[in-house]
């Protein structure tokens, strides 16, 4: 065996799970991302309507709630639906492989030719990779699933609530720390700037290029906040 064979498995464990960390960090970017622009536009709007401080925390506390919980809520049924599908297709493979094993080894057989093998040397991968471990070989190659590593969704549930309430805390603290006369331009500024780092990031992260997506970043949550400035102005003039 050469060392690039012998190479070949790790480097490859290596890159799913770099896949994996990479997934995680993206979806907890978004979340905060999600977490500042929901929290920043209901505290400004609130901000709009009245000067209370307590007003101001109560609303801004009820929306991170709201919001993590709703997030985490979410995503939990999703990735829940993701493992029940998983589950279950690792199912019927289970059952395929007890009940038709040589249908099952000339499926792999042909997976393994369609890569490039030859019919000979794509025979010989798939009885050695069927008398390792079967399923493993047939979820990989065939759903593209790996049994030992299938959604969790109380990971999923806890990261998304973790990121949109680090996100959501940011304008919070920065509507009701200061005085009231800069209550409005630090949250703002203060906003933008956490949100010109998410799209930066989430922008590296997915190999895009940083200044589009940091412009819809800042111009998605700019036009939050004067939309839901404007609506609380406005109803706190009528009284409302």
């Amino acid at each position: 065996m050469t060392d690039a064979s012998r190479g070949a498995p790790h480097d490859e464990a290596h890159g799913e799970a770099l896949g994996v960390r990479l997934n995680w960090l993206r979806a907890a970017v978004l979340g905060a991302n999600d977490g500042i622009v929901s929290t920043a536009g209901l505290v400004v709007g609130v901000a709009g309507a009245t000067g209370s401080r307590a007003t101001l925390l109560t609303a801004g506390l009820a929306g991170l709630l709201a919001g993590s919980m709703s997030m985490a809520a979410g995503e939990y049924v999703s990735v829940s639906t993701q493992r029940d599908s998983e589950k279950a297709a690792l199912a019927v493979e289970r059952r395929e492989l007890r009940e038709q094993p040589e249908e099952e080894l000339q499926e792999l057989t042909g997976m393994l030719a369609d890569r490039g093998l030859s019919p000979e040397v794509a025979r010989e991968a798939a009885v050695q990779l069927t008398e390792r471990d079967a399923l493993r070989a047939h979820a990989r190659m065939e759903l593209g699933i790996n049994p030992d590593e299938l959604a969790n969704p109380w990971h999923a549930a806890g990261a998304s609530f973790l990121a949109f309430t680090v996100g959501a805390l940011l304008p919070l603290l920065a509507i009701v720390l200061p005085p009231s006369s800069l209550r409005l331009p630090v949250t703002v500024l203060s906003v933008l700037a956490a949100l010109c780092l998410t799209g930066w990031w989430s922008a590296r992260l997915g190999a895009a290029a940083v200044g589009p997506a940091v412009l819809r970043n800042v111009g998605g949550g700019a036009l939050a906040m004067a939309v839901t400035y404007g609506a609380g102005s406005l109803l706190g003039a009528v009284g409302v």
